[in-house]
């Protein structure tokens, strides 16, 4: 399996979220970013970072409550942690801000593009007939993942498509449409089209999921 990895700085890009125009027998399906607060919650964990914070903030108050100070020197005393936590949420919302700013998915007839990273882009294709399997996870409101499994020895490193890849499957990464609305509806679509290109059925229905949060939407299959 070939996955073409094009540097490309998105500011000069001849068609939106693609390292080039596509040929005359391919067509956009749907494009997609990631959704800002979901990214910030799941990608970098902003909630368990608040958590984290908060108990700081315990931590250090506890034993001025407990000692009888007022609510004035229990204030001045977590004068540092105040700024540290704004610093703290505040970085790790710019970056899921940053990242969502940056970050393309591209669906094509032929295949899945992705369009990656804050500093240095790079841009992923992702040919429809090298794709075995696909899953989703659905959120509220509309949002959610779509899970890619490639067939072939080849791979893409894990670090490479932080945090569009699925956690913890560091030695066989699994590409991440992440954080994406109207996730079900770009799914069926996604199923469409990868039968279309392949010829076979996107048979899902008698697939199990190890993972009960997710569900198949599409395994190659001949039936």
């Amino acid at each position: 399996m070939t996955i073409d990895n094009h540097g490309h700085e998105y500011e000069f890009e001849p068609q939106f979220g693609l390292p080039e125009r596509l040929p005359a027998d391919e067509r956009i399906v749907w494009q997609a970013s990631p959704d800002v607060a979901t990214l910030a919650r799941d990608a970098f964990h902003i909630r368990k970072l608040a958590v984290y914070f908060a108990v700081l903030w315990v931590a250090r108050a506890a034993p001025e409550v407990t000692s009888g100070a007022g609510v004035l020197e229990v204030l001045w005393s977590l004068r540092w942690l105040a700024p540290l936590t704004v610093l703290g949420l505040g970085i790790a919302w710019i970056l899921a801000w940053m990242t969502a700013r940056t970050t393309v998915y591209t669906l094509t007839n032929k295949r899945i593009v992705m369009r990656l990273g804050i500093v240095l882009t790079v841009t992923f294709n992702l040919p429809l007939v090298k794709i075995s399997s696909a899953s989703v996870r659905r959120m509220s409101d509309g949002l959610g993942d779509i899970t890619l499994a490639l067939s072939g020895d080849d791979r893409i490193a894990w670090v490479h498509l932080w945090p569009s890849v699925r956690p913890w499957r560091i030695s066989r990464p699994e590409p991440m449409v992440r954080s994406i609305a109207n996730v079900d509806a770009r799914a069926a679509q996604l199923s469409e089209v990868w039968s279309s290109a392949t010829g076979m059925a996107a048979n899902a229905a008698r697939q199990p999921q190890a993972n009960p949060g997710m569900s198949q939407v599409l395994r190659a299959s001949l039936t």
